[in-house]
């Protein structure tokens, strides 16, 4: 099998992609697929049916059904499709099927390349007692916790007791198979220890199938900073410098920015050996992440791994000039790396904010409508990676992420400007997005002075954010480009025998933060 010339000497060479997700990261990839000169090849279900994703790629396959358990968590229909189209590869993405284990092991059994990370891996580091004790036995430093006894549950409650007075309060109830805040729970009392534990156990339970639950310290006013590691089957393992990743809602991740503001250079220095001693315990190989959390005092302490590209990978890229998924693509090939940890350098700052469909001025209520205009914002060190375009629709069948909107400068006050003034030209109009809000956060006192802990949202905006309504000028102008993109959406659908499917009026009102 012959292939393009970066993978000469390849022992796995890859000359066709399939992508098993959507959206933005399944058009991330065939990007990186089309420089490589790899042929890439979509799947798509009924809902994305016409979607951008399915455009780029050079070949489309339709997964029928209605449901995610016949579509994209159909490991099957997947396999089947990369089969049929010849495809010698499957890139998972995130989300989905990227970290289930069996899934790189149906796609190593039908004979195709996993780019991903060992099975063993995925296993190891995706159930969190087990990941803790491979850290512990790599002299990673953890959050203080006790795991639970699951021989004998007649003593639960006495063990759950005696496991929350050794670690102490305020603490945290953690799902073993946990992820995304599901099976988490916040105990700051005694007398609310066993009802918080029946409430994390069941939700557990329902989301992964998997009810187990460990006791862990809660760090508060700490700050979450991942470190991004790759690593070859050659034994090679080098880190990319870390990501402050504290702004978050619901334990989802809303700013992340590259480098960590707060990070002395020997923090750094340890941090990263820390994430790469992780990845050695595994064994692993391809991109990963490895997710700390800092307390006050400067002391950092090993959360998770996540055994896949991360949504914030492109902060990462700004910074080390490194392309994660070109790298994905050489590792699963069976090249080694081209680059020492020597050879890595920080070079400025990058800024990647989430731009959700959804209402922050309502509870961040999801939100729907059609993308009337969506205009990105122009200029040096922007980058947008996203799945929509112009005229699509901004549904709820999947995440409501709508883009990334990644900003690099020489430094941070200058990312900050450089991300504020993005986030202010970014025009959305037709469905309620986020915008407004992320503005905000960018002319926070806090946030340009560093001071982003876990909490930042719930300290700064308790009762909940209010919107600031748009000047008249600025209504004005936008309304009369709106108003006539709308004439033109409804005489379409007059044509068509199609009534309009929004109000341009309300569409307008909403749209602006």
């Amino acid at each position: 099998m012959t292939g393009p010339d970066w993978m000469v000497g390849a022992s796995r060479p890859i000359t066709k992609v399939l992508v098993a997700n959507r959206g933005e990261i399944a058009c991330r990839v065939f990007r990186a697929c089309a420089e490589l000169g790899i042929s890439s090849v979509a799947v798509f279900s009924e809902a994305d049916r016409g979607s951008m994703h399915m455009q780029m790629a050079d070949e489309a396959v339709f997964l029928e059904g209605t449901e995610l358990s016949e579509t994209y968590l159909n490991i099957r229909a997947i396999i089947e499709a990369a089969e049929s189209t010849g495809s010698d590869a499957i890139h998972p993405g995130y989300g989905f099927l990227s970290e289930r284990s069996a899934f790189a092991e149906a796609v190593l059994s039908a004979n195709l390349v996993w780019i991903g990370p060992p099975s063993h891996a995925i296993d190891e580091m995706g159930d969190k007692v087990r990941a803790r004790r491979a850290m512990i036995e790599a002299n990673v430093p953890v959050i203080p916790g006790e795991e639970l006894p699951l021989d004998n549950p007649e003593d639960l409650v006495e063990e759950l007791v005696r496991a929350a007075t050794r670690v102490g309060y305020p603490l945290l109830l953690k799902a073993s198979a946990g992820g995304g805040g599901k099976g988490m729970r916040v105990v700051r009392e005694p007398r609310n220890l066993q009802r918080e534990y029946a409430a994390a156990s069941r939700e557990a339970t329902t989301a992964f199938g998997d009810g187990t639950v460990y006791v862990e310290r809660l760090l508060e006013k700490s700050r979450h900073i991942e470190v991004q590691v790759l690593a070859d089957s050659h034994g090679n393992v080098v880190h990319l410098f870390e990501r402050e990743c504290s702004i978050q809602r619901r334990h989802q991740k809303v700013v992340e920015e590259a480098p960590s503001p707060v990070l002395t250079p020997e923090n750094r220095l340890a941090m990263g050996a820390a994430a790469v001693n992780a990845a050695k315990a595994v064994n692993y190989e391809g991109a990963g992440t490895v997710e700390f959390l800092m307390a006050e005092d400067g002391e950092f302490h090993f959360l998770e791994m996540n055994t896949r590209l991360q949504v914030e990978h492109p902060v990462t890229e700004s910074i080390s000039g490194v392309d994660l998924v070109v790298e994905q693509l050489r590792v699963a090939a069976g090249l080694p790396l081209e680059f020492t940890q020597d050879d890595l350098t920080i070079r400025g700052h990058a800024i990647e904010v989430r731009i959700y469909a959804e209402d922050p001025a309502n509870n961040f209520l999801p939100a729907t409508g059609p993308l009337v205009m969506f205009r990105p914002p122009e200029g040096p060190g922007i980058r947008l990676d996203t799945g929509v375009r112009e005229g699509d629709e901004a549904r709820i069948d999947f995440d409501p992420m709508l883009a990334k909107l990644i900003v690099h400068a020489p430094d941070r006050p200058s990312a900050i400007r450089r991300m504020k003034r993005a986030c202010e030209d970014f025009i959305i109009l037709g469905a309620t997005t986020n915008l407004g809000f992320l503005t905000d956060i960018m002319n926070h006192d806090a946030y340009l002075s560093g001071a982003t802990t876990t909490d930042f949202i719930d300290i700064h905006w308790p009762e909940g954010w209010v919107s600031t309504p748009p000047s008249d000028a600025v209504f004005a102008a936008a309304a009369a480009e709106h108003m006539g993109l709308a004439r033109k959406a409804i005489a379409v659908e007059a044509d068509e025998g199609r009534g309009s499917p929004y109000n341009p009026f309300l569409s307008l009102r909403r749209s602006f933060p």
